[in-house]
């Protein structure tokens, strides 16, 4: 078996348990638990405030820097980036530019870092409070609806009314004083004004439906189950146990639309560094095998194919010891070789994994993989530079890379860079997941305002025009759809026009949140995936700003 890599440009961006326990959801932090630690922390309160304002610097609160060079506090909390103030209790009739197609009956969901109380230092976008967004699309007609996911860690600062927990952006922004901030952290817990049992992600990064679920995804903790009211509405159920207390899941699990089972992984600063994980349809954790890496990595998406998961040791390293010297403590590393990994689905172990060396790079975001012969293909993004995640998230140089393994010899063949302009996040064509598809799409990039300015298709059968960084159409460039000039897009969502286990991946619908800057509305916009017209065939006035984020699933029919 090989691996054939044929990473697209930057298209589309814990420990062990194996034993088996049915899935089962976890309550939030009680009332009365939030009470008593209210009543437990009220005068420690004031003395950790004006602690935490006294290490932060005078211009946390100042408006962002255009200065790519140097880190803006809150260039993520500024602008299209600024977070809403409020939830929207489902709003129905919403006016309808065109026609909504007859096939899209269902709801298209949107999760955002929407922090509900300023931050009290620097912040990063990471940092925000997971914030749902939900369309509902019935028989042409559409409403509106927008909750925040309500996790152990806000239920808390709701409590008392501020930002109370640690955020990513002291590691980021403030490695001087991360030390520090940390004591005074576990001194809250310690006292009781915080309390950790129920985690403290934010549940903000990703969305995947499983075992009747819609579960909202944070690396860095277990996801959290929302339940789907027939209004569209959103009704936070409480974190899912998967039978361990630190069985946490990545933000990209890969559902098998065939089996049905759940395959995932998460990465930690402390060995293993990585452990890969199978579930089955039922959400039974069944495999959880830890993957031998030298160093604790950023590993934020992977792949799977029929028979195999890709997974990454990429460069985009997590170091205690950079702290020490004042450093950020994730950083990209140029000098740490970067490899891929091709694990058997159902490994017991990573005794049968094969390692591949690549060019230096990390990897966002992947399309698909699928097997070709005694070949793996895998469609991903290529990010060769990421310097740092001081003020923007991608200051970045990508390429489309491809790279042929082999399997069972473990050889690596000659790899080619080609340049290509700046994409990130790929369009997931949920029905193909793990099997060969001909078209893929990719939100088009701006890195000089840090925003999606539009929808590139790609037929992957074809091959790239190389003396060009200009998306344009030609070679395998389809289509290219711009949102226009002061409009700002995220992730889109393919719908397939007619739902079967075998679709053709451009015979059905891009939809995807759009936010005009200039006017300070927001729609949700649909696109013909074949034709790739310049006119959407339907636009969605929306009653509140959808601001950026992060991704997007599309829920068919609701079984909650």
């Amino acid at each position: 078996m090989s691996l054939l890599v044929s990473a697209h440009p930057r298209s589309l961006y814990h420990h062990c348990w194996a034993g088996r326990k049915s899935l089962k959801t976890c309550r939030s932090t009680s009332s009365t638990t939030l009470s008593i630690h209210a009543q437990i922390g009220t005068s420690t309160r004031p003395l950790f405030d004006l602690i935490n304002h006294s290490t932060v610097d005078d211009d946390a609160h100042d408006h962002p820097s255009n200065d790519n060079n140097k880190p803006n506090p809150h260039f993520y909390l500024d602008g299209y980036y600024a977070p809403v103030d409020q939830e929207t209790n489902p709003t129905s009739d919403l006016p309808v530019s065109g026609s909504i197609p007859e096939c899209l009956n269902g709801e298209i969901v949107r999760i955002v870092p929407n922090p509900k109380f300023n931050p009290i230092a620097k912040y990063q976008w990471f940092d925000g409070d997971g914030f749902l967004h939900g369309l509902k699309i019935k028989d042409g007609k559409a409403s509106y609806v927008a909750r925040f996911v309500q996790t152990s860690r806000l239920q808390q600062e709701e409590v008392y009314g501020a930002a109370k927990f640690f955020k990513a952006s002291v590691r980021l922004f403030h490695p001087n004083s991360y030390n520090f901030l940390t004591i005074i952290f576990l001194l809250r817990i310690m006292l009781g004004v915080l309390d950790i049992s129920n985690g403290f992600g934010t549940a903000n990064t990703g969305l995947v439906y499983h075992n009747n679920k819609l579960l909202a995804l944070y690396e860095a903790d277990k996801p959290y189950a929302i339940k789907v009211l027939e209004d569209g509405d959103f009704k936070t159920m409480g974190r899912v146990n998967y039978g361990s207390p630190t069985d946490y899941l990545t933000a990209h699990p890969k559902i098998d639309p065939v089996t049905g089972e759940m395959f995932g992984f998460y990465y930690q600063i402390v060995s293993p560094y990585l452990t890969y994980q199978v579930f089955s349809k039922e959400g039974v954790l069944m495999e959880s095998v830890p993957i031998t890496v030298r160093d604790s990595v950023v590993m934020h998406d992977f792949a799977i194919t029929e028979n195999y998961a890709i997974v990454m040791d990429l460069s985009l390293v997590i170091k205690f010891k950079n702290l020490i010297h004042g450093e950020h403590l994730i950083k990209f590393d140029p000098n740490k070789e970067s490899r891929l990994g091709l694990l058997p689905r159902y490994a017991k172990d990573d005794s049968q994994i094969r390692w591949f060396t690549i060019p230096t790079c990390m990897i966002f975001h992947n399309a698909n993989a699928w097997e070709e012969g005694d070949e793996v293909v895998l469609v991903s993004n290529n990010n060769e530079r990421l310097t740092t995640f001081d003020n923007k998230l991608f200051t970045n140089a990508f390429s489309i890379l491809f790279v042929h393994l082999e399997y069972w010899a473990n050889i690596l063949c000659p790899i080619s860079l080609v340049p290509n302009s700046h994409q990130d996040t790929n369009v997931t064509i949920f029905a193909n997941l793990g099997r060969k598809q001909q078209y893929t799409y990719a939100c088009l990039y701006d890195d000089m305002i840090d925003k999606f300015i539009g929808v590139v298709k790609y037929d992957l059968s074809l091959e790239p025009h190389l003396h060009t960084r200009d998306l344009r159409v030609g070679g395998n460039i389809k289509g290219v759809f711009l949102h226009g000039k002061g409009r700002w897009g995220s992730e889109a969502i393919f719908v397939p026009r007619i739902a079967s286990k075998e679709i053709l991946e451009d015979d059905g619908y891009l939809i995807c949140f759009v936010h005009d800057e200039r006017i300070g509305n927001s729609e949700v916009v649909i696109i013909d995936a074949k034709t790739k017209a310049s006119k959407p065939v339907a636009v969605i006035s929306l009653p509140s700003k959808v601001p950026s984020g992060f991704h997007s699933t599309f829920l068919s029919q609701v079984r909650n």
